[in-house]
């Protein structure tokens, strides 16, 4: 078949579909932003960035800036067409910017299939699940509903879609729920395994190995949708418990998901401005975003790997730290359940308890007795559901090549 991967950062969750694709015959291509600097992994075409979009009414904004995406990714596709005689039999997009919008009009026979990573709700889900942070409020319900309305399209016009985790293929209406299919990215547990001789050597130049009394936290950004603050609370108690603890935050200053402090700080500095004196910095090391390698280092000699998220997209950070062994504190929330039960492969905590998760961190850095067992468990859970070439990478080529066209 001729295949088209559409995602303004390509490969984004395709890395290992796409190449295993072509190694199985297939013609693929991925069309994407041509400011996207990532590396592919297969032959890439670029459609022009989007202009920013001016709109006067804020509740549109979303859905405009999506359909401008959408309309460059349908104009990069129709050169494709037209220029180069190139009509996929399939195309694979992700839904999250708008850019498989209009694709339909370019092929309309093609059979299209999105990544339903996320749809945004009003209740039960992120908004209003933090009111010291974000207060529920009816006008943010308001933009919340706007703001789906280009999830919504992408995944009616889609002959299909796939979601990594069951709490996210829930998140759609019902009436959606019955075209996704649940399929995890993927975890390659050859390389992401433990490893007793496991170091790393801090920007200060102090190197942590394995066996040493460390605590990480690892994020995108450090920010509320994934506990930070939460976190920052609870290491005065730690270190005061935990002399010889040394705490290592990966992620940057800014945000991914949600808002900056309305005062121009950062979360990080709000957070230190907070903390003050209570904290011991010289044990506290934030190490923005790391490489791949020294990201998979931390993990994997850490003693205890934290683990906070609002409900909300599942990080890959954790299903990796499981899948390197590690002995996981995460928050007792909706898409954390789906992967960890409290006590048998890892510890769960009320997103909110301070206390709680202080004690559950001292617990585990001062040497849990059933670390081992919880370690063994948290890897056997990956290798059990979430591997990448015993059940994730083979269940997806299956679900794709179940749309070849009839010849």
């Amino acid at each position: 078949m001729k295949i088209l991967f559409v995602h303004q950062n390509f490969p984004g969750q395709f890395p290992h579909l796409a190449p295993a694709l072509v190694a199985r015959g297939h013609q693929v291509l991925a069309l994407t932003d041509e400011k996207n600097q990532r590396t592919s992994p297969v032959q890439v075409v670029r459609y022009r960035a989007p202009e920013p979009v001016s709109t006067d009414g804020v509740l549109g904004r979303t859905y405009s800036e999506h359909a401008q995406r959408g309309l460059m990714a349908a104009r990069g596709a129709r050169a494709l067409r037209d220029r180069h005689g190139f009509t996929p039999d399939i195309i694979i997009g992700h839904t999250g910017w708008g850019e498989t919008l209009f694709l339909r009009e370019i092929w309309p026979d093609a059979k299209l299939l999105v990544y339903a990573e996320l749809m945004y709700r009003t209740r039960g889900h992120d908004v209003g699940f933090d009111p010291g942070i974000s207060p529920d409020s009816d006008e943010g319900r308001f933009m919340t509903v706007a703001r789906s309305a280009h999830l919504i399209q992408g995944i009616v016009q889609a002959d299909a879609a796939l979601a990594p985790t069951r709490y996210q293929a829930d998140s759609f209406p019902a009436g959606l729920r019955d075209r996704i299919t649940v399929i995890h990215d993927g975890i390659d547990t050859t390389r992401v395994c433990p490893d007793p001789q496991a170091s790393l050597t801090l920007p200060d130049g102090r190197v942590l190995r394995a066996g040493d009394e460390v605590l990480s936290y690892v994020s995108r950004s450090l920010e509320p949708y994934r506990g930070f603050h939460v976190f920052m609370r609870a290491l005065p108690e730690v270190l005061a418990a935990r002399p010889a603890a040394q705490v290592v935050l990966v992620g940057a200053e800014g945000v991914s998901y949600g808002a900056a402090p309305r005062d121009g700080r950062s979360w990080k500095q709000l957070m230190l401005d907070e903390l003050g004196d209570r904290l011991d910095l010289s044990r506290v090391h934030f190490v923005g975003r790391q490489s791949y390698d020294d990201y998979l280092a931390l993990i994997r000699l850490a003693r205890v790997h934290c683990y906070l998220t609002y409900p909300f997209v599942l990080s890959w950070s954790l299903t990796e730290t499981m899948a390197a062994g590690g002995y996981v504190v995460a928050s007792d929330t909706e898409p954390v359940r789906e992967v960890i039960r409290d006590g048998e492969n890892g510890r769960l905590v009320p997103f909110f308890d301070v206390a709680a998760l202080s004690a559950a961190l001292i617990r585990g850095l001062d040497g849990d007795r059933d670390a081992p067992r919880l370690r063994q468990a948290a890897r056997q859970t990956i290798l059990d559901g979430y591997d990448l070439h015993r059940h994730s990478l083979p269940r997806q080529i299956e679900w794709v090549e179940s749309f070849a066209p009839m010849r």
